[in-house]
C-alpha cells in the first residue's frame, strides 16, 4: 500500500529541484545541519528530536526523476543494555533514494520494477525525511553497550559492576546441595534451654 505524505515547503527536509528538473546530467550539491526529527531511533538508542543532523547530499537529475545520494551524520544517545548507564555514539550513513516524476512513478509501481516504497516528487519538492529515517534507524547498534568490556550489573542485587567501589563485589552463594546440612547446622547452633 502506498502512501502520499504533503511535502511542506518549509520543512527543514524538503528540498526544492526546480533547477534538476526534467534536464538528466544536471546535479547539484548540497550541505545543511537541520533538527532531528521525533522519534529518529529504537527504544534503547535513537539521535534526539531536535539535535543537529548533518546532510551531505548529492541531487541528480536522470531519466525516472531526481536521485539523491550522500551522507547523514549525527550523534545517537541511548542506554547500555548491559549497565543501563547512558551511552552514546556517532552515526554516520549513506543514503541514496530516487524520487520518481509522477508519470515514472506510475510506470514503477505497475511493473515492480523498484521493490522497495516508490518515493515520487510533489511538483519540484522532495521530502527526505522518510529516506533519512530509512537510513539512520537500521545503522543504530541493535544493543548499544558504555563500552565493550562493560561488565553490566549484578544479577543478585543490581550493583554496577563497572563502578570503582564495586571492584571486589561478590555474593556468597551456596550450593543448594548442602542446604539441609546448612539447615541441620543451625539447629545445633542454637541455644539449648536447660
Amino acid at each position: 500500500m502506498e502512501r502520499h505524505i504533503t511535502a511542506h515547503p518549509r520543512s527543514p527536509y524538503v528540498l526544492d529541484t526546480h533547477e534538476l528538473a526534467r534536464r538528466p546530467g544536471t546535479m547539484r550539491t548540497l550541505q545543511r545541519t537541520v533538527p532531528a526529527p521525533e522519534d529518529l531511533g529504537t527504544a534503547v538508542i535513537g539521535i534526539p528530536a531536535g539535535s543537529d543532523l548533518h546532510l551531505d547530499l548529492r541531487l541528480e537529475s536522470v531519466m525516472e526523476g531526481i536521485l539523491v545520494s550522500g551522507a547523514v551524520r549525527g550523534r545517537a544517545v541511548g542506554e547500555c543494555v548491559r549497565c543501563l548507564e547512558e551511552t552514546s555514539a556517532d552515526v554516520s550513513v549513506d543514503i541514496q533514494e530516487l524520487y520518481y516524476y509522477p508519470d515514472r512513478a506510475r510506470v514503477a509501481a505497475e511493473t515492480g520494477e523498484d521493490e522497495d516504497e516508490v518515493r515520487e516528487l510533489e511538483g519540484d519538492l522532495l521530502d527526505i525525511e522518510p529516506a533519512v529515517r530509512d537510513a539512520v534507524v537500521p545503522a543504530l547498534p541493535f544493543r548499544p553497550v558504555c563500552s565493550a568490556d562493560c561488565p553490566g550489573l549484578c544479577p543478585q542485587c543490581g550493583a554496577r559492576l563497572a563502578d570503582p567501589e564495586n571492584a571486589d563485589h561478590t555474593h556468597e552463594v551456596l550450593d543448594p546441595r548442602w542446604s539441609e546440612l546448612e539447615r541441620m547446622k543451625t539447629l545445633f547452633d542454637e541455644p539449648k534451654e536447660s
